[in-house]
């Protein structure tokens, strides 16, 4: 620990966004950098606690509370306030493949952990470790490593997502020869086309790391959907071993009268096209310019939506939301280290207000009919609701003559995800879960099928970007005992 006193003398401080009436008019990541010196006092606010819940990466009360992949948190961040930026860059890679994804794209519930933050602003762990990592790519110390000895076993990794792309470099690391599939026409999956550009800079910072694996002597095919076009057969007779990484693409519908109408489609359905019309330089096949849009959930995906129809040009947006509106502080039933449910403005909420002069989110509202002419969507009847317990769980009930129409030309629907798609997984006869995920062994990482591995959020179900990459480190080295009979890897 470099400055004793340190959380005592310095605040809390992140970099300053980019204006938000700016930024919509353009896809560039719009957070700031912060001046070194600045990160410096920010690195000494960590009070090398005897306890660091930052890393201890558990689940409490169904949420993540630290770091899942347990970054070394409290020795980079006083390595950053001594100085020491090399040291903290050897630090970080023991434990996070691509610290350039999470510390972009991570909620942080290393932050929500922190032990500071039970009498002061926690410390900004995420900023620290994004700008550790872009500090060595901009030394020069993020180069491709070789591999000196190959064990000539051969693995394939279906899923060019977070966890994929994590045990696609691990196993590539212990000498394995790696083939990853991607059913898309870019690497990356969720990265790359679920997450919005300006949150997540696909050339900048996605295919950096791609083209880094690439030179280490990993195989990535693409537009290889396995069970379609790639027979699982063949991946089953050619591969010593198999890891699925398909991600929980299976999108939650909202059955209601009207779904059918041309106007509502689901979340990802508008992100990727989006983002891909942005890669190929076309237009979009499907747009928010000079609509009326109602996002219909309020996640992260959600924020997205709402980010993206403002770049777009939208006439309007609101976002509904079926929980009510958290509160300002943490609440008796939602102590430390449990990840603070309290409000919070994203980026895509503080934007819309910039625009509206509001934010977009409706809270304990639900969406009873879509109404359009001609099977054209034109609007939306919503409700509100309270939340009303029955048999032991609260149920969302509508309130009496509370109905009203909102305008809309485009609905998004953003409600989360069931799980996988099922045809790779029937194609290759995996056992599935009650959930509809993978079951796979949450040790062994095995599936049903010899030589079969799974991990990420095809076998725990949908969740964080730095879950993915744990579970893929994870399932590498199961996979890596399997083949091997031992494991080096971490």
């Amino acid at each position: 620990m470099g400055k004793i006193k340190g959380f005592m003398e310095y605040q809390r401080t992140l970099p300053e966004d980019r204006e938000p009436l700016e930024r919509i008019k353009d896809w560039q990541e719009f957070h700031e950098h912060m001046p070194e010196e600045k990160l410096i006092e920010q690195g000494a606010r960590c009070m090398d606690c005897g306890t660091p819940f930052c890393h201890s990466g558990i689940m409490l009360s169904g949420m993540t509370s630290g770091c899942p992949i347990h970054n070394l948190i409290p020795e980079w961040n006083d390595q950053v306030y001594r100085g020491f930026w090399h040291d903290a860059y050897d630090r970080l890679m023991k434990t996070n493949n691509f610290p350039e994804f999470t510390g972009r794209v991570c909620p942080a519930p290393c932050e929500g952990s922190c032990v500071l933050g039970i009498i002061q602003p926690q410390v900004t762990i995420k900023n620290i470790e994004c700008t550790i990592i872009e500090h060595a790519f901009a030394e020069g110390w993020v180069e491709p490593k070789h591999i000196a000895v190959r064990t000539g076993k051969k693995v394939a990794v279906v899923g060019s997502g977070p966890s994929g792309l994590a045990c696609a470099d691990q196993l590539n690391k212990a000498g394995h020869t790696v083939t990853v599939f991607e059913r898309d026409d870019r690497i990356g999956g969720l990265l790359m086309y679920g997450i919005p550009n300006m949150k997540l800079d696909k050339q900048l910072v996605v295919q950096r790391r791609v083209d880094i694996m690439k030179q280490e002597g990993v195989e990535f095919v693409v537009n290889a959907e396995v069970g379609v076009n790639t027979p699982a057969e063949k991946l089953l007779a050619d591969f010593d071993a198999v890891v699925l990484c398909t991600g929980a693409t299976n999108p939650r519908d909202l059955e209601a009268e009207g779904r059918e109408l041309n106007g509502v489609y689901y979340a990802m359905e508008f992100l990727r096209s989006s983002t891909k019309s942005l890669l190929d330089g076309t237009q979009p096949t499907l747009s928010a310019k000079g609509k009326d849009v109602v996002v219909i959930g309020g996640g992260d995906t959600g924020t997205d939506c709402v980010a993206t129809s403002l770049r777009q040009g939208c006439k309007s947006v609101i976002q509904l939301e079926i929980m009510p509106k958290p509160p300002e502080e943490r609440q008796d039933d939602n102590p430390w280290p449990e990840w603070p449910k309290t409000f919070k403005v994203d980026y895509g909420q503080e934007e819309a207000n910039a625009v509206q002069g509001q934010d977009p989110r409706r809270y304990l509202m639900m969406t009873k009919k879509f109404i359009g002419d001609n099977g054209q969507l034109s609007s939306v009847e919503v409700s509100s609701v309270e939340w009303v317990k029955q048999d032991g769980r609260f149920v969302p009930m509508p309130v009496a003559d509370s109905e009203e129409i909102i305008p809309a030309d485009l609905v998004l629907l953003a409600m989360g995800f069931l799980g996988p798609e099922s045809q790779l997984l029937q194609s290759m006869k995996v056992e599935q879960d009650a959930r509809s995920n993978i079951k796979a062994n949450e040790k062994t990482f095995k599936t049903s099928v010899d030589k079969v591995f799974a991990a990420g959020d095809a076998r725990r179900g949908q969740s964080l970007v730095v879950w993915a990459i744990n579970e893929g480190r994870a399932a590498a080295r199961e996979c890596d005992r399997f083949l091997m009979g031992v494991t080096s890897l971490p």
